[in-house]
């Protein structure tokens, strides 16, 4: 239907099953070399909701509020997706002009870290550092992307994870024992609601690279990025050299 949409037409779709040689359901691999073999068009659906997460405003914003912090007064504003009703929040602090690089930090929920204070990971560090950052500036913002724990997978997974790691696994193997990719995390409701902020050009506080690429994938421009420097410790160690090993990321 969304397609049908896409395109103009009446909003109405017929689904059917494609199935393999074993009576078996054939998944996007197989789909693909059926495509390619019968000269069809395919997308999948990642495909179509990326496409309408650039180009079209999924999010609402519901409410403002001041918040302060011990970091300074920030104002805090809740999200609401359209579709899905998935909800979001974003911090800020001062203004900008459109075209003037904002300082952001788009950081991803972590309860055990964020809340818990767990020392398993570097969240928390993280998440203070920026809003202490964007305090010190006086302006920048903050957003908070709900439904990223674990890097995609889930509260329940990630403790399935953590499990795995007092077994000898690190990070990035747990999530896949488990049956998932290292980093399943999808940021364009984080560009949306950065849009919505009146924010296109930005100094990222980031040690993911790859976070670069996605927010940029959406059309923000990132102009710099700025390490978050957050010291090891004893229970993170093997946790931030998986991350820089096989992550990517830079420390």
């Amino acid at each position: 239907m969304d397609l049908a949409k896409l395109s103009g037409c009446y909003p109405a779709g017929v689904i059917c099953e494609i199935m393999k040689d074993d009576g078996t359901m054939a998944r996007v691999p197989d789909l693909l070399v059926f495509a390619k073999e019968f000269g069809l068009k395919i997308i999948t659906i990642a495909d179509l909701i990326r496409y309408r997460l650039k180009r079209e405003r999924l999010v609402i914003r519901e409410a403002t509020a001041s918040l302060p912090t011990r970091h300074g007064l920030f104002y805090i504003h809740a999200y609401k997706h359209k579709i899905t009703g998935e909800e979001q929040v974003a911090l800020t602090m001062g203004e900008w002009d459109e075209n003037e690089p904002v300082l952001v930090r788009v950081h991803s929920e972590c309860l055990t870290g964020d809340v818990f204070k767990s020392l398993r990971c570097d969240c928390r560090g993280q998440l203070e550092s920026a809003m202490e950052a964007i305090a010190s500036a006086g302006k920048g913002v903050l957003v908070y992307i709900m439904g990223h724990e674990g890097r995609g997978i889930g509260i329940v997974n990630k403790i399935k994870a953590y499990h795995l790691q007092d077994k000898g696994y690190d990070t990035a193997e747990a999530n896949e024992t488990l049956g998932y990719p290292a980093d399943l995390r999808e940021y364009g409701i984080g560009v949306q609601i950065l849009l919505d902020l009146g924010v296109r050009r930005m100094k990222l506080l980031t040690n993911n690279p790859r976070k670069i690429i996605a927010l940029e994938g959406y059309g923000l421009e990132v102009v710099e990025r700025i390490p978050l420097k957050i010291p090891p410790c004893e229970h993170n160690q093997k946790y931030l050299q998986a991350k820089k090993d096989k992550l990517g990321h830079l420390f």
